[in-house]
């Protein structure tokens, strides 16, 4: 396609370049190839948006207000890899009257055009759009546009699955197949619909005849798919090549890591092989390395509890401990709480296992077991790189509690988490381990506890007037709801009609003042050092997942879900 005028003519007539950097624009696209639009890119003179509309103006083409990648037809991006539509910085939007309209960045593209016509097989209508904004659709549209993995499934039983299983009966065949090969097929679909649906974890399980893949989502597991049994071993074969692990090994447990990108998405995805009696079963645990940290206040802390972590976390030495069971958000916290006292002038050392998230100006160390770089060496390493604030992943032993309590007393200021049922039986549980009892009393300056609680889907929550039963276990009156009503799930398309959408945190911390200490110091049980901290003040999990509950934020459900074992 040739243009009108050249683009350098229209971004000199706009006063956007002077005819030095016209020039400079030229000559660089002479030494490296491509289009005049590359060329300015590449120098960086003009922001994307002027670009476009002078890109606009000098090809003739009208410009796209804006992209909506709901709307695009799955067929068009079905015919478009997404690797070409990255590339060349092409969308196909809609269909009109026989022709593909598309979205492009650079109409000068001739051979990209050519090649996106063969694809659709239709002539094209063009339209004029920013790079960054074409990107971004496409990992939306693309996103929302690639089959599901029971759609695969679909597929693959109309072409015969037990052809397929004896195509597939060898694990080493796996490594030459295609990328249409039918298992990396379904092994793509199952991932991709798992990040899709946010998924924190996927789970593949062998029974004596099917085999049951489910995703957990909030915190709750939800079946998937129910491939056949002669499936099993190509699908974990396959996962083991993704994963680097040895395919011929059945026998032993093994573990191993997968990164992948997805719709623009860096995944991380940490895989744990498990022999069983009907075959290996497999567990992935799904980290998004785009995932933006959030702040204190975002993870459901606020009033005065918020205000003592602040001033906690800001304390020149002492440790502040984390507890709770697997997956209840403890790392979140502790990030959350390094990022908002991560500056220049505080050297800030981790020592972790797994690393979740990279944090930009801190130091983190990966436990590596096999090399002996346990947490407890780890942190006798860090002791020697001056930090000033130290996490530890995980106290795990008496080792690292007791290097965590003297880094802690030589002014160092250390986070770590410990799992324990609430915020009093750490103490106890540290007091267990070995530690004696002055050096917890003398180091410890406070605990928290917390769960993670699902948060009611905003689209369809139902306001309700709850019984005396409901309210019963909370200690509850209808006098004490706001206008006597409660909310709980019904369930719509936007939650994958679950009712819930998201997690938030429920908390109960407890400052280790004089009369915390002197119960230590005693080897009082964590029951009466809690009952202790009630009676001045200290909100339970249950009291702040009541808070939470009567806010219409989670349902009365939830609530007694997470908090059990305090509802006695």
């Amino acid at each position: 396609m040739s243009a009108h005028r050249r683009l350098d003519q229209v971004l000199l007539e706009r006063g956007l370049v002077d005819p030095d950097a016209a020039a400079r624009a030229r000559e660089l696209r002479l030494e490296r190839g491509g289009t005049l639009l590359g060329a300015f890119q590449s120098l960086g003179e003009v922001d994307e948006e002027a670009l476009t509309a002078a890109l606009a103006e000098s090809s003739g083409l009208p410009r796209v207000a804006e992209i909506r990648p709901a709307e695009i037809p799955g067929e068009l991006t079905r015919a478009v890899p997404i690797q070409f539509a990255k590339r060349h910085r092409v969308l196909p939007l809609a269909e009109e009257d026989g022709r593909v309209v598309v979205a492009l960045a650079d109409p000068d593209e001739v051979e990209a055009l050519h090649d996106l016509r063969v694809l659709l097989r239709r002539p094209l209508t063009l339209r004029v759009a920013v790079a960054g904004q074409i990107l971004h659709a496409i990992n939306r549209a693309y996103e929302q546009g690639s089959d599901s993995a029971e759609e695969l499934m679909e597929d693959l039983a109309d072409e015969g699955l037990a052809s397929l299983a004896q195509e597939l009966e060898e694990p080493q065949d796996l490594l030459d197949a295609s990328d249409e090969a039918p298992v990396i097929r379904i092994v793509n679909g199952v991932l991709f619909q798992a990040v899709k649906d946010r998924a924190s974890d996927i789970h593949i399980e062998p029974f004596e005849r099917e085999l049951q893949i489910r995703y957990r989502i909030d915190g709750v597991l939800y079946p998937v798919l129910t491939p056949p049994r002669v499936l099993q071993a190509p699908i974990t074969s396959r996962i083991k090549v993704m994963a680097g692990l040895d395919i011929g090994e059945k026998r032993l447990p093994q573990d191993g890591r997968i990164r992948i990108k997805i719709a623009g998405k860096d995944i991380d995805i940490r895989v744990s092989v498990l022999p069983t009696a009907f075959g290996e079963r497999v567990v992935m645990r799904l980290l998004d390395k785009t995932t933006v940290l959030l702040d204190l206040e975002e993870l459901g802390m606020e009033g005065p509890r918020l205000e003592a972590i602040k001033e906690l976390i800001t304390q020149p030495h002492g440790i502040l401990l984390v507890t709770g069971p697997t997956g209840s958000g403890k790392t979140t916290t502790l990030y959350a709480a390094l990022s908002r006292i991560n500056s220049q002038d505080v050297n800030i050392i981790t020592v972790e296992d797994p690393i979740e998230y990279q944090l930009r100006g801190i130091g983190q160390i990966q436990v590596n077991p096999r090399i002996d770089l346990t947490f407890a060496a780890g942190l006798r390493s860090i002791l020697r790189q001056d930090p000033d604030v130290i996490m530890i992943g995980e106290v795990r032993d008496l080792e690292t509690a007791e290097i965590a309590i003297q880094a802690s007393l030589t002014g160092h200021l250390v986070f770590s988490t410990l799992h324990t049922n609430d915020a009093a039986g750490a103490v106890t549980r540290l007091v267990d381990m070995g530690v004696e009892p002055f050096l917890v009393a003398s180091s410890v300056l406070a605990i928290l506890a917390q769960r993670l609680v699902r948060v009611l889907c905003p689209a369809c929550r139902e306001a309700y007037a709850p019984s005396a039963e409901v309210l019963h276990p909370f200690g509850l009156a209808p006098s004490d709801l706001p206008e006597g009503k409660l909310f709980r799930p019904t369930g719509c398309a936007a939650c994958k009609f679950t009712g819930y959408r998201g997690r938030t945190g429920i908390y109960e911390l407890l400052p280790v003042d004089d009369q915390v200490r002197q119960q230590v110091m005693g080897n009082i049980d964590s029951g009466a050092i809690r009952e202790g901290a009630r009676r001045r003040g200290m909100l339970t999990l249950r009291d702040d997942g009541v808070r939470t509950m009567v806010a219409g934020r989670t349902s009365a459900e939830e609530v007694l879900r997470v908090t059990q074992e305090q509802l006695i």
